[in-house]
């Protein structure tokens, strides 16, 4: 019997293919040779807006100022053609016709491939929490939103790092002797590169941990679905909250909660004046590193695959999804025992708009997964950044993933995880709709976990976690931890 959710999953993909070429039909029934120009014009505004950000990114003085006017003018360059030629009307139309087809093919890839969160089991109160606490983090959070007052109302010990003079402290250290003075929970309120510090101390005791918010970007804090907005929110953890076992990442003998990076971001971190001003450092350095490459030559294994000499290379705990997997992408899951890599070379504006045209498709990214990732160099040492922090590696560096090392605590009432907008596939699209076998050469973001046809899936004996992230039949899931107690 076919599946209430198969049967909605193929309408929504019939009505994604006929939104789609209504918006050619609309283009084409105003007028075929304008129709045509349009087409070709907004192609053309898209490829010079890559381009102009490619100006923007890799050169300096005119050119830059030149990349950046392309990048404006590129856009209303395409409005002005539509409305000259009398068609900018059927443009919005068609415009409007495509966004509403990919929209349901998203819809159709959700009801059979629908959002597993990390799965949360209750969990009783600590009694002898520990809290590490950063008082300059995120430009001061600890102390604008009372975290340390509130913290110990809740019967938590609170330990305030001594950030003064630029003093750096052991952090490690810090939660171990926590540790050893009878802490049932470690947590704290820093950046990503603190949590994984004091992260690891938790996963080897095997101790709860809980991650307050207080960075600047709390990229893991938002994956895990927490308040980046208000910190203190996440608190309400220690008299009602729940776990989750999440995966923990390392490198090189070093944790990491979020991504290693190396190449050229791992070199413009690198820069002294990078942590007041990341944005304007980054723009500065980044002619240098793109034109005539002089930062130590990458050759990448990711388990069997090769990546040859990319530029930047970037290795999350737990792949990105999302139209493109750098930006603002998140990770749906944490729990998935994998690595995700990204690894881009863009040498000219010719591939900078390929990358925009086609995405994951660019034949200068690779996005894959893997379970261990080995970066070779044709230089002893070489930069890596470890959740933003500057560090020099002895190559090879290996980076592999721990699978749910981590029981993190987070509060019942939380914002959770927005769901990752994915590019969608059409060969899944238009196999979905005639109701005919899913092609298998999809990559592993978008290779569905539902029955390629309309009958029951076949229960499968391998460990192997399917694609979505279900746990795999016949055995345990990484996301199931074991309650307190």
């Amino acid at each position: 019997m076919v599946s209430s959710g198969y049967s909605r999953a193929r309408v929504l993909a019939w009505t994604a293919l006929a939104a789609v070429a209504g918006s050619f039909t609309v283009l084409a029934a105003a007028s075929g040779a304008r129709a045509l120009l349009v087409v070709l014009v907004g192609v053309a505004g898209l490829a010079g807006a890559a381009s102009g950000f490619w100006l923007a990114v890799s050169r300096r003085g005119p050119l830059r100022a030149l990349g950046v006017l392309l990048v404006v003018c590129a856009p209303a360059a395409v409005l002005a053609v539509c409305t000259v030629v009398g068609l900018w009307t059927e443009a919005l139309a068609a415009l409007a016709l495509w966004t509403a087809g990919g929209a349901c093919a998203r819809w159709a890839v959700r009801q059979v491939r629908p959002p597993r969160p990390v799965r949360a089991v209750r969990s009783r109160p600590p009694a002898r929490p520990v809290l590490i606490m950063n008082p300059r983090s995120g430009g001061g959070k600890v102390g604008r939103f009372r975290l340390a007052e509130r913290a110990e109302a809740l019967g938590a010990r609170v330990v305030l790092l001594d950030t003064a003079g630029g003093a750096r402290q052991d952090v490690s250290e810090l939660a171990r002797q926590a540790v050893a003075e009878g802490a049932d929970l470690l947590g704290v309120a820093g950046g990503d590169g603190t949590q994984a510090l004091v992260a690891e101390v938790a996963a080897e005791h095997g101790l709860p941990f809980l991650v307050l918010p207080a960075g600047t970007r709390n990229h893991f804090a938002m994956d895990l679905g927490l308040d980046r907005v208000d910190p203190s929110r996440t608190l309400a953890a220690l008299t009602d909250g729940e776990e989750l076992r999440v995966d923990l990442g390392r490198v090189s003998g070093r944790p990491f909660v979020n991504t290693v990076s190396f190449g050229v971001y791992a070199q413009v971190v690198q820069s002294p004046e990078y942590r007041d001003a990341k944005a304007g450092t980054a723009l500065e350095a980044m002619p240098d590193l793109l034109l005539g490459y002089s930062g130590a030559r990458l050759d990448v294994r990711a388990d069997d695959a090769r990546l040859a000499a990319p530029q930047a290379v970037l290795v999350s705990n737990n792949p990105y999804a999302g139209p493109q997997p750098l930006g603002g992408a998140r990770r749906p899951r944490l729990d998935l025992g994998t690595l995700g890599v990204v690894g881009i070379r863009v040498e000219n504006a010719a591939q900078a708009a390929e990358l925009a045209l086609r995405g994951t498709r660019a034949a200068g990214l690779d996005v894959l997964t893997a379970r261990r990732v080995t970066v070779r160099a044709d230089r002893p040492t070489i930069p890596v950044a470890v959740d933003g922090e500057a560090l020099s590696l002895p190559a090879p560096v290996d980076c592999e993933v721990r699978p749910g090392a981590l029981r993190v605590l987070v509060p019942r009432d939380r914002p959770g995880v927005p769901v990752a907008v994915e590019r969608p596939d059409w060969r899944w699209i238009v196999a979905l709709a005639l109701g005919r076998p899913l092609p298998t050469a999809l990559t592993p973001s978008t290779a569905p976990s539902a029955p390629t046809a309309p009958s029951a899936p076949t229960p499968s004996t391998s460990r192997t976690p399917p694609a979505d992230g279900s746990p795999p039949a016949g055995g345990t899931s990484p996301s199931d931890p074991t309650p307190n107690g």
